[in-house]
């Protein structure tokens, strides 16, 4: 499956999740998944550039620590879908809460570079 549409499907799973209760583990198990792959993507195959580049070392060390936390975020996040999968009526809000959380994350991936994975 093209990479492209893994992105639009992981949108509209995050979308269908705030409509339906039944769908937030999968919500949450592939955005987690997706973040936590992006960011491992980024660490290992795109050096840090523009403003992380040549100001020495304290913003290189940077890129890669918001890289590492959003990588461990996005895991966590799989995991909390594992957790409200197992009691969906009792444990939805905070499902849902980790799922708006996980916006954040997903947008800094994206800006440090996310879209280069699509060229």
């Amino acid at each position: 499956m093209e990479l492209m549409a893994i992105v639009l499907r992981t949108a509209s799973l995050i979308s269908e999740a705030c409509r339906n209760a039944d769908k937030l583990p999968a919500a949450l198990i592939t955005g987690g998944a997706v973040e936590a792959v992006a960011a491992i993507f980024l660490a290992f195959f795109v050096p840090p550039g523009g403003l992380f580049e040549n100001h020495g070392k304290g913003p290189f060390f940077l890129y890669y620590g918001i890289l590492v936390a959003v990588g461990v975020f996005g895991l966590g996040e799989a995991s909390a879908g594992f957790w409200v999968a197992g009691n969906l009526a009792d444990r939805r809000s905070v499902g849902m809460t980790i799922l708006w959380v996980s916006i954040l994350p997903l947008v800094i991936v994206a800006a440090l570079g996310g879209f280069i994975i699509f060229k």
